[in-house]
């Protein structure tokens, strides 16, 4: 036995050093766990030299930092500016005047690949119009996203008009169709935003949506339209759980001279960040804010109610006056079920649409607006930086029949 136990001694030795770093390699393993990223194709901040991997929009493994609603978390490290002063770093661009945004995104409908209105006109020029032709139209509209009670509005009063007109003139049909397009997109409905300053605090808007829609870019965008507006703006990036997402944020803010607030502190508490950018926008009088929230799956409840609790916080300070919701009009009518969950968690006031070039189914339009009750506001045809703008009713329309 004496004679075993030297050479016992070293391997007994090597197993406990072996048996003690085992758990610690798993635990590297597990905490380096990278997701693989993606980055909008507009986006102005752009990845390291020699590619690299960015998390996607899901909460960080940082440690838990959670504040009560309405107070700041000391120690957050949210940077907020007094001012633009630092950030001559990117030059200062000017944006493109509303107006010249919204002949040109109409121009863009025009070409983009667009069957509903030239698929109705077909259809309705025909030499006969009978059972057929009808129940082609019906397929159209619904094909489109309109939703199938708006069709069968719109089928019947259709039906209606033409058999009280007794003609089918390609002219004739198009002014029909225009106009019963046009009562069906809805003109009296209130498009504005609400950007005007109170008296002692500023407009608040929160932009939320599920993840990969492009909130972000687009909240950059907006910032540019409220700057050709006069506005003074200040962005707040409430988005703390994709990686780059304030940094993103700050770079749209730099394009035209708008300042941000965000944190440096990986997932920190959102709701803190928002209230942080809400208290500098009323002490320094801006007119606008406008706070980027994280993209969310709308089945989970977790996610959701924590963007209940961002809006909450910010009510400890101001009115939330605007609550953009942004779909891709591409979803089609998976983007009506992300609408009715964030319609329960907060108050919907307006919708964003992006991607509505590269889309046939303007019938969303209709869709989105009677399922929520609330305004299309905004439209986006392009990835270019001036590529929003204000909805018009006529001018959709118009734009669809070509």
């Amino acid at each position: 036995m004496n004679d075993i136990l030297p050479i016992l001694l070293p391997i007994l030795a090597a197993l406990v050093v072996i048996g003690g770093l085992v758990p610690v390699l798993m635990k590297a393993r597990r905490s380096g766990t990278l997701y693989p990223g993606t980055r909008d194709a507009n986006d102005p901040v752009q990845p390291p030299a020699g590619g690299g991997t960015l998390l996607e929009d899901r909460p960080v493994q940082a440690p838990e930092r959670k504040a009560p609603d309405g107070v700041g978390l000391e120690g957050l490290e949210t940077e907020v500016p007094d001012d633009v002063a630092g950030l001559e770093t990117i030059p200062v661009e000017t944006p493109q005047p509303v107006e010249g945004r919204l002949t040109r995104l109409r121009e863009r409908l025009v070409k983009s690949n667009n069957v509903l209105g030239k698929g109705l006109l077909a259809l309705l020029s025909s030499d006969k119009i009978d059972e057929n032709v009808w129940d082609e139209v019906e397929e159209t509209l619904l094909l489109a996203d309109l939703g199938t009670e708006p069709t069968m509005q719109l089928v019947d009063a259709l039906r209606e008009r033409v058999k009280v007109l007794g003609t089918r003139s390609p002219e004739q049909v198009k002014a029909l169709l225009r106009e019963e397009l046009i009562k069906l997109v809805d003109p009296t409905m209130d498009r504005s935003l609400r950007i005007e300053r109170h008296a002692d605090k500023p407009a608040v808007m929160m932009v939320v949506g599920v993840n990969g829609v492009g909130k972000t870019t687009t909240v950059g965008k907006l910032a540019r339209v409220l700057v050709a507006e006069d506005k003074d703006v200040l962005l707040g990036a409430a988005d703390t759980f994709r990686a780059a997402a304030a940094e993103q944020l700050a770079t749209w803010g730099q394009r035209v001279g708008v300042p941000t607030v965000k944190s440096d502190v990986d997932g920190a508490d959102p709701a803190s960040v928002a209230y942080e950018a809400v208290k500098a926008g009323i002490e320094q009088e801006v007119d606008v804010v406008m706070v980027d929230t994280a993209g969310r799956l709308q089945n989970k409840v977790g996610l959701m109610d924590e963007l209940g609790k961002v809006k909450r916080v910010i009510e400890k300070l101001a009115e939330v006056d605007e609550v953009l919701l942004v779909l891709d009009a591409t979803t089609g009518q998976n983007g009506l079920n992300q609408a009715r969950v964030f319609a329960e968690v907060v108050n919907i006031t307006g919708i964003v649409l992006t991607k509505l070039d590269g889309t046939a189914k303007g019938g969303i339009v209709v869709a989105i607006q009677r399922t929520l009750g609330v305004p299309v506001k905004l439209i986006g045809l392009g990835e270019g930086a001036d590529d929003l703008a204000p909805f018009e009713t006529e001018g959709f329309v118009d734009a669809l029949l070509n």
